[in-house]
């Protein structure tokens, strides 16, 4: 199976414009791809999807050991001509969720991105920090920023170090641009299939694609592919998604499907009613940009909110969990009416809060897990709530704690996202509850 991770120096360096330059000229050339992102990313996934026209999925080693991460791996990727994984942070950051946790568990080749903006012999330095700091798979650079008249200086450095010279990005026009989540999403940027394109464009002159693609087919390893049960009653799930709600994981949705579920999407923004369905997903987003018109759709968070309260089965992460408040306060100030679920208000902050991953143990039963058990989560948000739960303990591997979530029979709604395959349990009890609700409403209600 033929694969390599893009890795990078930092958060900036260029990993997103280096791998999606890569993947829009090599799906030019016709070559059949699949893309992943390591880490828990939602908005980097969102780019390479507008570049392959394609789902892309997550491979994160915090959420998931060796055997599932080959599996997914294999499940997503096994039948293409090139599997592309854009990696996370900087290539050693993130302990065992990072990109060179994920490179020596999947044993995937690694081509490493600088950014050299104000650089030039100091590359030099950074890759052989690089190279040498614990061993690794990296077969060789990529160098963004480069001014065309510092290449041969990084062949020359690659030679030096025996490592391989991919080519370069020269400083260009298509930069992709930055809010406090990370990238602005792909729909926002008017003029994004044009920077795509040109971005394929410069990956085919000043990239070495066929030394990438030449690289060696390394045989997947042997894993253990998860147990899936599978229910017969075919439940439904209604999936809200558009430009609100958007940070979700496909994974997620595909393990429900194996289980025999229906996902049956929505939009909060423009639907009027919820679909026919037996439970509720409420994915996180930037439901703060949409604050009025999420609050003037009156008709929708009636409907959402007298479905959660007949006790139809809900998940809402983080932007889903705001969007269950009673209120939400935008950037400007302005607060809006929302489902009025969760009996508070979110409001925003001047700084990242709880940020990372966290494992959480609940202090009640509940939809995801009984009490006293264990669930890897992550939480990255700058909204706040003044009711952010006490069912959970979250937990950090640096010692600091903190109380999050709501949770029962039928509702989990919290900051923390998860993903379902780090514990298949939370996904089964889910499906299991909506099962019970629509055999007890009549099936889709």
């Amino acid at each position: 199976m033929k694969r390599f991770i893009i890795a990078g120096t930092g958060s900036g360096c260029g990993k997103t414009t280096v791998t999606c330059a890569v993947l829009s000229a090599l799906k030019k050339r016709g070559t059949d791809l699949a893309a992943f992102k390591c880490g828990p990313d939602y908005i980097d996934p969102m780019f390479l999807r507008r570049t392959l026209g394609t789902d892309v999925h997550n491979l994160d080693s915090f959420f998931c050991g060796r055997d599932t991460l080959l599996y997914l791996l294999d499940e997503y990727g096994g039948s293409r001509e090139l599997s592309v994984i854009e990696g996370v942070m900087g290539f050693y950051d993130g302990a065992e969720g990072s990109a060179h946790a994920l490179s020596q568990l999947t044993d995937t080749p690694v081509i490493m991105v600088i950014g050299c903006k104000g650089m030039s012999d100091s590359i030099g330095a950074v890759m052989r920090g690089f190279l040498s700091y614990r061993p690794n798979n990296i077969a060789g650079f990529v160098f963004d920023c480069l001014p065309e008249r510092l290449e041969p200086l990084a062949r020359k450095l690659c030679a030096e170090l025996g490592t391989g010279y991919f080519g370069f990005l020269p400083q260009n026009g298509a930069a992709l641009e930055s809010r406090h989540l990370g990238l602005v999403m792909p729909g926002e940027i008017a003029d994004i299939n044009e920077k795509l394109d040109r971005l394929g464009e410069l990956a085919e002159k000043y990239i070495d694609l066929d030394g990438l693609l030449g690289l060696p087919d390394i045989p997947l390893p042997e894993y253990r592919a998860p147990r899936i049960p599978r229910f017969g009653s075919e439940p439904v799930i209604a999936v809200a998604y558009d430009s609100a709600f958007c940070f979700l994981y496909h994974e997620n949705i595909g393990l429900l499907e194996k289980m025999g579920c229906k996902a049956e999407y929505f939009s909060p923004l423009s639907d009027k009613h919820l679909p026919g369905a037996d439970g509720l997903l409420l994915c996180g987003g930037y439901p703060e940009l949409y604050g009025a018109e999420l609050s003037a759709n009156a008709s929708m968070l009636a409907d959402i909110r007298e479905r959660i309260c007949s006790g139809m089965p809900v998940m809402a992460e983080c932007g889903g969990f705001m969007y269950l408040h009673e209120k939400m306060t935008d950037k400007s100030g302005k607060t809006y009416p929302m489902a009025g679920v969760i009996k508070g208000r979110t409001f925003p902050t001047e700084r990242l809060r709880r940020f990372g991953y966290i494992t959480v143990t609940a202090r009640e039963d509940g939809l995801l897990c009984g009490k006293g058990g264990s669930l890897k989560a992550h939480e990255f948000h700058y909204w706040d709530s003044t009711d952010c739960g006490a069912d959970f303990l979250a937990e950090k591997s640096d010692g600091r704690s903190w109380e999050c979530g709501h949770t029962g029979g039928s509702i989990y709604a919290g900051f923390p996202h998860f993903y379902f395959y780090s514990d298949t349990g939370m996904a089964v009890r889910f499906v299991e509850k909506c099962c019970e609700y629509g055999g007890k409403n009549g099936a889709h209600t």
